[in-house]
C-alpha cells in the first residue's frame, strides 16, 4: 500500500510540474513580488530538490501550506471539506444498498414477471441517465416546484436528501444487476438444489444460503465504488452547493494550488488503495471458506 502510494504521490508531484501557468500569475503582482513569493515556497529551487523535500515533509505528515488561502495548513482546508463529502456518500450508499438488495432480490425471486421486468427497468435507467441530469430533474421537481426540499446549500438533514438520492443511482444499478445475476446463477447450484430436496423453506434458502454466496462478487466493485462516493462527486457538489472535496479539488486546480491539489489526490488515492485492502477482509467475512483454503494452500 505504502509503495502505491508512494508511485502515485511521484507521477502526480512531476505532472503538477509540467502544467502550465504558475500559481502567482496574477498580473498585479510586480515580477520582484513574483519571484519574492516563489522564493517563499521553494519553487525557484530545482526540480528534484523540490520533489525530495516535498517527498520528507509529506512522510511526517507536513502536507504544507495554501498557495491560494492566505498560507492556510493544507490540511485544515480540506478537513472541513471532507466532512460533507462523506455524509452525502454514506447516505448514497445506505440508500443505494437498500434499494438495490430490495430490487436486486425481488427480481431474482420472481423471475421473468411483471416484478422483474419492473426492477430491471429501474436499474436500466439508474445507470443510463447521468446523475447530473437525476440531480437537475429531481432539483427541479422537488425543490423548485414542489419545494419539499432545500435547492440547495448544505444546512440540516433536508439539504443531504436530494444530492444523495443522486449520487446513489448508480450503486442502485450496480446492485441490482449483481445481486440479481448472481443469485439467479447460485440458486442453480447442487447445494441449492439439494436443499430444495431436503425441504428447506424458500425463504430460508434465498436469504441464509444463496444471498451469502451473491454478495461476494459485488464486493469487488461496491467497496471501491464506496470509496469513489465518499470522496465526493463533483457535478452533484456543483449543483446542490454542497463545499465537498471534489469542488475544492477542481478550484485548486483552476488556481494551481499544488499542495492542496497533491494532499487531495493522496487522500483520494488512500481511500482506494485501502478499499481494495478491504476487498479481501470482506471476503472472508462472507465466505470462511476462503480463509479455510487459503489457509490449505499454504500447508501445501
Amino acid at each position: 500500500m505504502i509503495i502505491s502510494l508512494f508511485i502515485i504521490t511521484t507521477i502526480t508531484f512531476f505532472l503538477m510540474k509540467l502544467m502550465p501557468g504558475s500559481p502567482f500569475n496574477d498580473a498585479k503582482l510586480s515580477p520582484n513580488q513574483k519571484f519574492i513569493l516563489n522564493e517563499k515556497y521553494g519553487l525557484n529551487a530545482p526540480i528534484p530538490i523540490q520533489y525530495l523535500n516535498y517527498m520528507k515533509n509529506v512522510f511526517t505528515g507536513d502536507f504544507g501550506y495554501s498557495f491560494q488561502y492566505h498560507n492556510q495548513p493544507v490540511w485544515d482546508i480540506i478537513k472541513p471539506r471532507l466532512i460533507p463529502s462523506m455524509e452525502m456518500g454514506i447516505t448514497a450508499m445506505i440508500i443505494g444498498l437498500a434499494i438495490g438488495l430490495i430490487l436486486g432480490v425481488a427480481s431474482a425471486a420472481k423471475q421473468n414477471t411483471w416484478v422483474d421486468y419492473l426492477a430491471t427497468i429501474i436499474s436500466v435507467l439508474a445507470v443510463s441517465v447521468p446523475s447530473f441530469v437525476l440531480a437537475v430533474l429531481l432539483q427541479f421537481v422537488f425543490a423548485v416546484k414542489l419545494r419539499w426540499f432545500p435547492v440547495a446549500g448544505w444546512e440540516g438533514v433536508s439539504t443531504i436528501i436530494l444530492p444523495s438520492v443522486s449520487l446513489s443511482a448508480i450503486v442502485i444499478a450496480t446492485v441490482t444487476r449483481y445481486i440479481r445475476s448472481e443469485l439467479l446463477e447460485v440458486l442453480k447450484s447442487d447445494y441449492i438444489l439439494l436443499a430444495r430436496a431436503k425441504g428447506v423453506s424458500n425463504n430460508r434458502m434465498l436469504f441464509i444460503h444463496a444471498l451469502r454466496n451473491a454478495l461476494i462478487p459485488l464486493v469487488t466493485v461496491i467497496v471501491p465504488m464506496t470509496a469513489s462516493i465518499l470522496t465526493g462527486t463533483l457535478t452533484i457538489e456543483n449543483i446542490f452547493g454542497v463545499p465537498g472535496l471534489g469542488d475544492q479539488f477542481v478550484r485548486s486546480i483552476a488556481t494551481n494550488d499544488f499542495p492542496v491539489i497533491m494532499a487531495t489526490t493522496i487522500l483520494f488515492s488512500t481511500f482506494f488503495i485501502v478499499s481494495i485492502f478491504l476487498v479481501d477482509i470482506l471476503y472472508i467475512i462472507i465466505d470462511p471458506r476462503i480463509r479455510i483454503q487459503g489457509g490449505n494452500n499454504y500447508a501445501d
